[in-house]
């Protein structure tokens, strides 16, 4: 974080952007990485570089956040999933221990269907702290840095009524040094740019080394799709990369590979269960379909927030417990009550302006709304304020396609302007 943002200095977009060494927004390969090292090394070179990864597992592994499995979870018939987490630290100069998690992808492995489903969650995405006793909210990348992973998976497990019990995270100093070890990664940009001196070209494949590949997944503020194509772009490269580490060609690097995932990847799965996900697990990295958490655009007081409506959180609930094996069951926290209340004060989710939202206190209701006669923690900004947000949601005028499975079926699409000026903010 900015010394300026800790002591409540506003920073303006038009400042921001000119800062070369801007906040990257992360992608991870997590955990299915150390499984394909490993399913690598095990496979060819049996004790040598089985020790190699045993020692590198042992070295990530977070016993602080340690779970106990039950007999049978990694068997090859059950699903699993684990949230993979992308932190701002490692490279860049940047030097702290806990950053934000400007990457949260919640990945399920099916053996019934061979794949694994990725599922963004936007790091602007309004959520409730948990573990912190506080009933505020914040942007959900400061779960991590408030409370670490197990506030982090808290917060997400509470945010869609889904279990989360696995994570792992990498920060972009491995990830540049990993794209490398493997020889570098090809991909096929969905549109034309230039970034950090790199550039792309729509539909033209091309290789990229640690570097390029960090700068592919940078930038937003020229995307059409803003920060949900940012997201696309993530689960393209980590696809590439778990699909490059699950080849024979990896294993000329394996103890780089292998050393650079234990000093920059920290997971609470053991080397047990790792051995377990490889031997059972194995043939689900051939193939992945992804989808994203959509929120809308709204300030809460002068800080702009993602606002996923109550619908949305119910329609990614259904999908990762329906990918689990489990019941659908309804979602209801802090977020659904909340958005309950703004929308009895006349909040309206898709209608194409940036609007307030106001975090009332806990136990008000909707008369006491309509009255007028509530408290909050957020002040309301004016109307004419709030109409500049750089991110204006439509309902009918985009067709792009977010999802990276050819049968997803949404009914949402949007329109992007990034003309206008961020408002100040003093939030996280």
């Amino acid at each position: 974080m900015k010394k300026e943002d800790k002591l409540g200095i506003p920073e303006t977009r038009q400042h921001a952007r000119k800062r070369k060494q801007k906040r990257v927004r992360n992608w991870i390969i997590g955990i299915l990485a150390v499984v394909c090292a490993i399913a690598a090394g095990v496979g060819l070179y049996a004790a040598h570089l089985y020790k190699t990864a045993e020692q590198a597992a042992n070295k990530a592994y977070d016993s602080e956040n340690a779970v106990k499995t039950t007999y049978g979870e990694f068997n090859g018939k059950k699903p699993f999933a684990v949230m993979l987490l992308g932190t701002d630290t490692g490279a860049l100069d940047r030097t702290e221990k806990r950053g934000n998690t400007d990457t949260i992808i919640v990945v399920v492995v099916n053996p019934k269907k061979k794949n694994y489903t990725m599922i963004s969650i936007p790091r602007d995405t309004m959520a409730d702290m948990v573990g912190d006793d506080s009933n505020d909210v914040q942007k959900i990348n400061a779960a991590y840095s408030i409370g670490g992973a197990k506030m982090a998976m808290q917060t997400v497990s509470n945010l869609l009524n889904i279990p989360v019990k696995y994570y792992a995270l990498v920060n972009m100093g491995g990830l540049m040094k990993l794209v490398d070890y493997v020889g570098g990664i090809y991909v096929t940009p969905p549109l034309t740019f230039t970034y950090s001196g790199f550039p792309f070209k729509k539909g033209v494949r091309q290789h990229l080394n640690g570097q390029a590949a960090l700068a592919y997944s940078r930038m937003r503020y020229d995307d059409p799709q803003g920060d949900y194509g940012r997201q696309k772009r993530q689960r393209e490269v980590i696809t590439k990369l778990v699909q490059k580490l699950a080849t024979a060609d990896s294993l000329t690097n394996f103890s780089k590979i292998a050393n650079n995932l234990s000093s920059n990847v920290k997971t609470n799965l053991n080397f047990q269960a790792l051995k377990s996900i490889l031997a059972n697990y194995s043939d689900c990295t051939s193939s992945s379909d992804s989808d994203y958490l959509h929120g809308y655009s709204a300030y809460v007081g002068d800080a702009a927030y993602q606002i996923a409506p109550t619908s949305e959180l119910q329609r990614i609930s259904n999908k990762i417990r329906k990918l689990l094996g489990l019941k659908t069951a309804t979602v209801s926290n802090r977020e659904t009550e909340l958005n309950s209340l703004n929308e009895t004060a006349g909040f309206k989710f898709g209608s194409g302006e940036t609007q307030n939202y106001t975090i009332y206190d806990p136990g008000t209701t909707a008369d006491s709304v309509k009255s007028g006669k509530t408290s909050s923690k957020s002040s309301s900004k004016s109307s004419s304020q709030a109409s500049s947000s750089t991110t204006a949601y439509s309902t009918s005028s985009s067709t792009a396609d977010y999802s990276g499975s050819t049968n997803y079926d949404t009914t949402y699409s949007y329109s992007y302007n990034y003309n206008l000026k961020l408002p100040t903010s003093k939030k996280l």
